[in-house]
């Protein structure tokens, strides 16, 4: 290790991991789909990091907003207005669904959910209870963690909200309830009207249009719209968490808009600042902001609506118009898509793949039943799976993917050429020879 890399062991903590053991590359510098540590070597960054700089890395009209804006107005109390939060508030509008009409601004996807909850029970007022999904991720402060279902709510349990009610995903490779697709008639979705019912004071339905982390499952074409038909139909609020769908990922400026879908609430964060600074949103439809017309907002913090983080709004909104972000997405996803499924043919370890735009996961099995390598409970305790092996070769090989206990992530920025793409499939091709020999039948 260099010395930022040892201080950094000694001073910090590596989040979601053991300590010991933990030696952090130093990275010094990145620029457009690249990253480059202190030694010189190059990786080519092929999850945008956490799925977040969608525009790449040093994208320079973004960091000349933020600069422009330092030098007029660093900060100012969010009990004041002024002209970066109007002008971010009306780039909004041109990208969000249409039901989306106003706006809350924190600092992270986490804290855009915290506040949507929040809203939802306020609005609701005598129901309260959330409905979301087991494999799910929607943060870690207290109200996120809660909704969450994979094992990172474990280990913060028993200290989390109550009023969360878990409903199953329609993740087709591995069915929660042992059906099907497309025989199964969506009863995964088809049971959450079940559960409204039975459970009474349900004041919203919290999805991810595409589950993120947890292994990029995409739903069937009729689930979603079957979601929110069951929310109008109970008369609950339906919040889309598109913290990692949005901004360009599928191909459209946000998920739901591939299946019609308009939320009530929606929350985004990541690429809405391409992550150059934190910046978290929370948009809501018109009949929740009427119904604060006369009720209290109650809910802010010091850091809601920075200036710094609001100046980059406008920018990522101008450089995907400038550079055609969703057409080079639509354009190049039948050739990313092609490429991961001629490997499922090649690898037997690998065992579904699955994906839209530049979002993909790859699902690595280790026998002809489609054992996983790994699931939560050996994340949950901390161990180091044949799936983060695999990761580990394919950043000897100089590309950086993020993975979970069992699947790759496979979403490179939305910036990324047929050649940058093919460099980091060339790569997960070879090293994905890893896996298959520890495959037995």
């Amino acid at each position: 290790m260099d010395w930022v890399s040892e201080r950094t062991r000694e001073l910090l903590y590596g989040t979601w991991r053991k300590q010991r053991g933990w030696s952090p590359i130093n990275v010094v510098s990145a620029d457009g789909v690249y990253f480059f540590d202190s030694s010189g070597r190059k990786f080519l960054d092929f999850s945008s990091q956490l799925v977040s700089t969608n525009l790449g890395h040093k994208n320079t009209a973004i960091i000349d907003a933020i600069i422009e804006q330092a030098r007029k107005l660093p900060y100012i109390s969010p009990a004041f207005t002024s002209e970066v939060k109007v002008r971010a508030a009306e780039s909004l509008l041109k990208v969000m669904p249409k039901s989306i009409r106003k706006f809350f601004f924190s600092t992270s996807g986490a804290e855009a959910n915290e506040a949507a909850m929040k809203i939802s029970r306020m609005v609701k007022r005598s129901s309260y209870k959330i409905l979301a999904r087991y494999r799910s991720y929607h943060g870690s402060t207290y109200g996120a963690i809660s909704a969450t279902g994979d094992y990172r709510r474990w280990l913060a349990e028993p200290n989390v909200a109550q009023g969360i009610v878990r409903y199953p995903e329609p993740y087709c490779f591995r069915c929660p309830l042992k059906l099907k697709y497309p025989q199964c008639g969506l009863a995964c979705v088809n049971y959450v009207d079940y559960i409204v019912k039975q459970e009474s004071n349900v004041a919203a339905i919290m999805v991810e249009p595409i589950t993120g982390t947890n292994g990029v499952v995409v739903p069937p074409e009729e689930y979603l719209p079957e979601l929110r038909k069951i929310a109008l139909e109970n008369d609950l609020l339906f919040i889309a968490d598109e913290v990692m769908t949005g901004w360009g990922r599928t191909g459209h400026w946000f998920a739901v808009s591939k299946w019609g879908v308009e939320p009530d609430l929606l929350t985004t964060a990541k690429g809405a600042s391409n992550t150059y600074l934190p910046l978290g949103v929370t948009g809501t439809c018109k009949d929740v902001s009427d119904f604060f017309e006369d009720h209290l907002f109650a809910h802010g913090h010091t850091y809601e609506a920075h200036p710094l983080a609001l100046s980059t709004l406008p920018a990522v909104i101008s450089e995907f118009e400038r550079m055609k972000i969703l057409d080079h997405v639509r354009d190049l996803e039948s050739h990313l898509g092609k490429r991961l499924r001629e490997m499922k043919e090649r690898h037997r370890s690998v065992g579904d793949v699955r994906g839209i735009g530049f979002f993909w996961a790859v699902e690595l099995v280790k026998d002809d039943k489609n054992t996983p390598f790994a699931d939560y409970e050996q994340r949950a305790a901390g161990e180091v799976s044949e799936v983060d092996r695999l990761a580990s070769k394919l950043m000897e090989m100089g590309v950086y993917v993020y993975n979970g206990p069992s699947w790759l992530v496979i979403a490179p920025p939305l910036i990324s050429t047929v050649e940058n793409l093919d460099e980091g499939l060339n790569a997960l091709d070879s090293a994905l020879k890893y896996t298959d020999d520890k495959y037995s039948k």
